[in-house]
């Protein structure tokens, strides 16, 4: 049996996308090589519609190589495209929780992520030293010094797309910080979120901690006070190719441990008021969001994406059995996750 040819992507070590993924492809045994933003042989790669963090270089329809870039469909792609050692739980109710908190990962942790990153001066400064030198060192002190003038610039001017201001700050803090104490209550018991196997979920959750809990200064430092079993397991969960995982080793859905509802009762306080009130303004083609989220007052920029998310969520969970269905609203009544649907 031949070797399947590696995977290429283009990514970098400051993107939690890109390391999410990246410990996808080892645990699950996939070859991949990653290629740096300045790599050479990028020139004879397409350009992504929207150049985004990773990038893969896959066969389209019709064998032409194409650029993909979205984490969650790609590593359901690579479900179907490589057997065993899967991220996605069997039972479709327990497979519905993972989507969740996957979309929740990827869309509001990587609000903390952005925020910390571009809110602190110790983080703002970090962010303009080494984030360009991922995109390469060996150049003249003062062009480094351009390119991370430039880089913390433009990041800093996007922060109202994730919707991060001094008002909103506090919310985006305390949100960070019940979910650290919530992971942490988890870990005492559990090594994974969904049982004893990683999950998707997992990886997510992992990719944006790889910023919060181990790159950036003010919420590393946080981190490590609040929750260093969260800050240990980042570090663990990066590489999990030597993992065996059981083939029960998903949680039963009928016997969810409290911890991991939990987890799911801070979702659903800060994720279903920002989903719903961005998904109302895109459609609406309103300029802002508006929303109040944990009893404080919530604005950003309407983000059509995170209205797609929404969309695929929704689409998830009818996709489910009645049956399946209704374990799924068992499971998520009183959580608040239920009012997204």
């Amino acid at each position: 049996m031949t070797n399947p040819a590696p995977l290429t992507l283009m990514g970098a070590p400051g993107s939690p996308y890109t390391r999410k993924m990246l410990a996808v492809l080892r645990y699950r045994h996939i070859p991949y090589r990653l290629l740096l933003s300045n790599s050479p042989q990028l020139a004879k790669l397409p350009q992504a519609k929207v150049p985004l963090l990773p990038t893969f270089y896959l066969p389209g329809p019709d064998g032409e190589v194409v650029a993909a870039t979205d984490s969650t469909p790609l590593i359901r792609r690579f479900e179907d495209e490589f057997a065993g050692r899967s991220v996605l739980p069997t039972d479709p109710a327990l497979a519905f929780l993972n989507d969740l908190i996957e979309d929740y990962a990827d869309e509001w942790l990587t609000k903390a992520m952005f925020h910390y990153r571009w809110h602190y001066a110790d983080d703002i400064s970090k962010g303009a030293k080494i984030l360009p030198c991922w995109r390469g060192f060996s150049i003249p002190d003062e062009v480094l010094a351009e390119r991370g003038t430039m880089i913390s610039e433009r990041q800093i001017s996007r922060l109202r797309y994730v919707g991060s201001s001094p008002a909103t700050a506090p919310v985006i803090e305390s949100s960070y910080v019940r979910f650290l104490e919530a992971m942490e209550d988890h870990l005492r018991l559990y090594p994974y979120l969904l049982g004893n196997r990683p999950s998707a979920a997992d990886f997510a959750v992992y990719g944006q901690l790889t910023q919060l809990a181990e790159f950036d200064p003010t919420p590393m430092a946080l981190t490590l006070k609040v929750a260093q079993r969260v800050t240990a397991w980042v570090g663990m969960l990066e590489d999990q190719s030597g993992v065996d995982p059981e083939e029960n080793g998903w949680f039963d859905t009928g016997n969810l441990p409290p911890t991991l509802l939990a987890i799911l009762t801070e979702v659903g306080r800060v994720y279903p008021p920002v989903m719903l009130a961005n998904a109302r303004a895109v459609m609406n083609k309103e300029a802002e969001v508006v929303a109040e989220v944990d009893g404080s007052p919530w604005v950003q920029q309407p983000f059509p994406y995170q209205a797609k998310c929404l969309g695929w969520l929704r689409d998830s969970r009818n996709a489910l059995s009645q049956a399946d269905r209704t374990k799924v609203d068992v499971i998520l009544s009183g959580t608040g996750c239920e009012a997204m649907f």
